[in-house]
């Protein structure tokens, strides 16, 4: 097994060698690697899927930093071991290494956030969204006709205090109001909610600047089908102009 093991990451880590990535090229890699991670057992129970997992990781860790190779070999020590802690103990070094390469590369790029996420993986999808909010300082302008109690449960409180909290709402306006009332009165935030007709997309733009989509609504995510988080540059202005001036003729909810 670990002949094989060893032979799968080692073509994976040549074909990355013969055509070098860029460093956004190997944050999409290191985000899809996180997306797709297969059980332990895949890996070391000499299933496919698993070994041409581990080739692919083994060689986007080299690409990043190649400093990092042994503790790829490492890990796979462990998963090699007879012994299921060490197997474990391998498991969590490989997703640590991961989310230590996508975060490095986060902070190394610069670009537009184009994100896909995959049907059934609403946690990344949170987790996504709840990295964008907290990145207000003022103000904040959620766009969706589906706003709703959980959507209040699930993002407002990771919104920091003094940013003013914007939604633009309108089918479950008899779920929304109660919880935002409710959540306002016991974090004093500040949270304004209006309604409006002939809209559909969804949007959020951070301190009347940042403008991302979301091809699903905030409160479902991925969690009915696949979907896509985008930064919108080049049209952010325009966007901006247009969902406030349907703002400012919203009818006025709390």
């Amino acid at each position: 097994m670990a002949m094989r093991l060893r032979g799968v990451a080692r073509k994976v880590m040549l074909d990355f060698h013969i055509m070098p990535l860029t460093k956004e090229q190997l944050l999409a890699e290191t985000e899809d690697l996180l997306r797709t991670v297969p059980p332990v057992a895949e890996i070391i129970q000499n299933k496919e899927n698993g070994f041409a997992w581990f080739g692919r990781f083994s060689a986007v860790i080299r690409a990043w930093n190649f400093a990092r190779s042994a503790e790829v070999l490492l890990a796979q020590m462990q998963l090699e071991s007879m012994a299921q802690d060490q197997n474990q103990n391998g498991y969590r070094r490989i997703l640590a290494l991961l989310n230590e390469a996508r975060h490095a590369l986060r902070m190394e790029t610069v670009g537009p956030l184009s994100l896909p996420v995959a049907h059934g993986q609403v946690f990344d999808y949170f987790d996504e969204v709840r990295k964008i909010i907290e990145l207000a300082k003022q103000d904040l302008l959620f766009v969706d006709p589906y706003l709703d109690a959980e959507f209040v449960s699930r993002y407002l409180s990771h919104i920091s205090k003094g940013v003013t909290i914007r939604l633009l709402a309108r089918e479950r306006l008899t779920t929304l109001l109660p919880a935002v009332e409710l959540f306002a009165k016991q974090s004093g935030y500040t949270i304004e909610v209006r309604s409006a007709q002939h809209f559909h997309d969804r949007y959020v733009f951070v301190d009347r600047n940042a403008c991302y989509q979301s091809g699903a609504s905030f409160k479902d995510g991925a969690k009915s089908a696949p979907t896509m988080l985008n930064q919108i540059t080049d049209a952010s202005a325009a966007m901006l102009q247009t969902y406030e001036d349907k703002w400012s003729t919203a009818k006025v909810e709390r």
